[in-house]
């Protein structure tokens, strides 16, 4: 396995988050298991190149990618990737490198080539079978949260799922933090609705006016979740679904919001 697949400051705030192993039988212990660590490997290599698991060189990485593939169920059930998120985000509230009184949402069409739950025709891509991925980022951009829908759910509808998944962010002495002070927000959350229940959970709404010029300076702070989504494709595997099975869809979206908090922790240090 190449070291740079998995570098140690990851695999050190992974392994501790990992399931213990299955044991083995003495009598008949069969083939040994494939470490961990090489496993990641597989999965990283898939997530930012967009291979095929059935495509992923053994000889590089250490296993193939069908045994990548396999651990994902393990650990999605033990809730690694959303675990390890929620760790970085506090470890960036305390290092001062996470502001949460202004944060952004907004939503990404992508296309699902194979279909599976959560999909729906795309009113952007001419009714194809498509997904969209919600994010709020805070200030600088940094992922807090994100989630995966069908194409044609309408984003301002999953203003409030996408609130509620922010996880609680710790770091700093107090209560933790789970909701922004302010929200901004493009046209397409401009509705009277959703403007109330931003204020029934103390947050203040920032939405964009439909029919009204680009003259209210909003833009400049929410550029900063457009730059997000551009971060979070960067990782090929996300640029079209090809998993039929959310959960391991959304576990790569998780670990890929992870891997930017990461190098933001990097780049500070």
């Amino acid at each position: 396995m190449r070291a740079d697949l998995v570098p140690d400051d990851l695999w050190e705030r992974v392994a501790r988050l990992l399931p213990p192993a299955p044991e083995r039988h003495h009598r008949h212990p069969g083939r040994l298991r494939i470490p961990d660590r090489t496993a990641l490997a597989g999965v990283l290599f898939v997530l930012r190149t967009g291979v095929a698991w059935r495509d992923v060189p053994a000889e590089t990485v250490g296993c193939s990618g069908v045994t990548a593939w396999r651990r994902l169920p393990d650990w999605t059930e033990a809730g690694v990737r959303p675990r390890l998120h929620a760790a970085l985000l506090s470890e960036l509230r305390r290092a001062d490198l996470l502001d949460l009184d202004d944060c952004a949402v907004d939503g990404s069409h992508v296309r699902a080539l194979k279909g599976g739950s959560r999909c729906g025709p795309s009113p952007v891509d001419r009714a194809r079978l498509g997904s969209k991925h919600h994010l709020i980022v805070d200030r600088h951009g940094i992922p807090l949260a994100v989630t995966l829908t069908g194409g044609n759910r309408h984003d301002a509808t999953q203003l409030q799922p996408l609130l509620y998944a922010v996880p609680p962010i710790r770091g700093v002495r107090g209560r933790p933090r789970r909701k922004p002070r302010r929200l901004y927000a493009d046209r397409g959350y401009d509705f009277d609705k959703y403007r109330r229940l931003l204020w029934k959970r103390g947050i203040k709404p920032l939405i964009a006016r439909r029919g009204v010029a680009h003259v209210s300076g909003l833009g400049k702070v929410r550029r900063v979740v457009e730059r997000a989504f551009a971060w979070l494709h960067q990782s090929k595997r996300l640029r079209t679904r090809y998993e039929r099975r959310t959960d391991l869809h959304q576990g790569l979206l998780e670990l890929a919001c992870s891997l930017i908090c990461l190098r933001r922790l990097r780049t500070s240090s």
